[in-house]
């Protein structure tokens, strides 16, 4: 960061965004009750050598609420594609026909749903520590600037800096916790 406190202020509020949007991301592939390409769309599959993200090698679709399927691109990458949604963790069966792969996706057991409620809250959990780590490196950097030769920076507006950082911190906590309720009620619905 710089000595300019807008700066500390602007990288401040784009590092939170980032773990946001990363938040976001991750939340893609939890499992809810429902299918949805986007548990499958970013598996990373063996595809001559290069892990390549599924999107990129086949198209994939949902023809009933509890069925992806997933028409490959290249009918050769077939059992690179079935392997890897076997090892992905989803738990999920793919079923080999002809030239697509289908896959059932099964109701949720309520343990399981539990579990992944957990596994949401300790993902959103992982993001508040990027933020206040972010908020840590920006009060450094603004206490740095009361310190710097050639610059004067006042206590008073050192102190209101890291108060508007504070204001950044809960606004992002926020919309963490609104985030993992979607998610978690997503996950909950039968």
């Amino acid at each position: 960061m710089t000595t300019d406190p807008d700066t500390i202020l602007l990288e401040s509020e784009d590092a939170m965004q980032k773990a946001i949007d990363y938040l976001k991301h991750e939340f893609q592939g939890l499992r809810t009750g429902r299918a949805s390409t986007a548990l499958v769309d970013y598996i990373k599959v063996d595809y001559y050598g290069s892990m390549t993200d599924m999107k990129a090698l086949a198209s994939i679709s949902t023809p009933e609420p509890t069925q992806i399927l997933i028409k490959p691109f290249d009918a050769s990458s077939i059992m690179a594609i079935k392997h890897a949604i076997e090892t992905s963790g989803l738990g999920l069966n793919p079923m080999v026909e002809a030239k697509q792969i289908r896959l059932n996706v099964p109701m949720l057991t309520s343990e399981r749903r539990q579990q992944l409620v957990n596994q949401a809250k300790k993902m959103a959990e992982e993001q508040r520590v990027v933020i206040r780590n972010t908020r840590r490196d920006a009060n450094k950097h603004a206490d740095g600037l009361a310190k710097q030769a050639g610059q004067h920076f006042s206590e008073d507006e050192i102190k209101s800096l890291k108060e508007e950082i504070q204001e950044l911190v809960k606004k992002y906590e926020t919309q963490i916790d609104q985030i993992v309720e979607k998610k978690s009620a997503e996950i909950t619905e039968v």
